[in-house]
């Protein structure tokens, strides 16, 4: 797996210079046109990694994505949301591929509607991120874009306003694409702790080197961090989520692994100690349990 990419490495990657203002700009905002953005042999590809910034895009063409560890495969247009904490990439099958995309940071989202982003639904690792478009759906979602493309360009002193508010409009469209009960938490206290326990987790993520370390593994070293008792903590997730927490830890200790198998040349025993174990053979079980396969042998599939 890349190293995670920052604004810095997009720049300059795309077009081989980085904004000069771009580190005093913690609410960095920017939209393109997908086609003024592919590479100089034509080539439409983008590398597996993590970024630290937010991205919204919408693809046309026959496309796959791999994200965190499953892999999609598009036809037709889609509206897709990406977060820092899950990496993907994403290549063309048919070279056709066109439409835009809009990057920006947590702060810049700040104070837009009632949640924040890495709070929205499909930024939520494990929630879906993609929404199928059809014709009309399409042509209304190009419209944000388009607007977005001419307002950055222009003059108006408080444009960055109106972007956010269009960045939002996305937003909310694909969230009137979803159940109306999950586009925002609850307030009870069982909803605060799980929202923390869920933040405490991700944050241990990405594995980058094999010398990081996973070190909150258990429900007790969840409950300490949070001062809570242990039993007050699996009876909030539970009743939250559905999920107990050791369920919870495991489910994304697993998908880590996935993607330290598919996109790392580490071997067995280096992922084994980042995800916290402390022999091969836990680990080899703990796969074994939770896939039904072996590590080795996922990493051959």
């Amino acid at each position: 797996m890349n190293k995670t990419e920052s604004l810095e490495d997009f720049y300059e990657h795309k077009f081989h210079a980085v904004p000069a203002a771009l580190q005093k700009d913690i609410g960095h905002f920017n939209v393109f046109r997908m086609e003024d953005c592919i590479s100089e042999d034509g080539s439409i590809k983008v590398a597996y990694s993590r970024r630290d910034y937010y991205k919204v895009s919408l693809v046309r063409g026959h496309n796959l994505y791999h994200y965190a560890d499953k892999t999609l495969e598009i036809k037709g247009p889609v509206l897709i949301f990406f977060n820092p904490l899950v990496p993907y990439s994403w290549e063309s099958l048919d070279n056709n591929a066109s439409g835009y995309f809009c990057i920006f940071k947590e702060a810049f989202f700040s104070g837009v509607g009632r949640a924040k982003a890495h709070e929205l639904p499909m930024m939520i690792p494990g929630n879906v991120p993609s929404y199928p478009l059809n014709k009309k759906q399409e042509k209304e979602v190009e419209k944000l874009f388009v607007q977005m493309l001419d307002e950055i360009s222009g003059e108006y002193i408080y444009k960055y306003d109106l972007l956010r508010n269009y960045l939002s409009e996305l937003v909310h469209y694909a969230l009137k694409m979803q159940p109306a009960e999950t586009l925002y938490k609850h307030t009870d206290a069982n909803a605060r702790i799980t929202s923390v326990f869920i933040e405490l987790l991700e944050r241990q993520f990405p594995i980058e080197s094999p010398g990081q370390r996973f070190v909150l593994r258990s429900a007790s070293d969840f409950a300490d961090q949070l001062s809570v008792h242990v039993n007050h903590l699996n009876r909030a997730i539970r009743e939250t989520t559905g999920k107990t927490t050791t369920a919870h830890i495991s489910e994304r200790l697993t998908t880590e692994a996935k993607a330290l198998l598919k996109h790392t040349r580490w071997n067995v025993a280096e992922i084994s100690y980042a995800l916290g174990f402390e022999e091969p053979a836990h680990f080899n079980n703990f796969f074994r349990k939770q896939t039904s396969t072996t590590p080795s042998a996922y990493r051959l599939v």
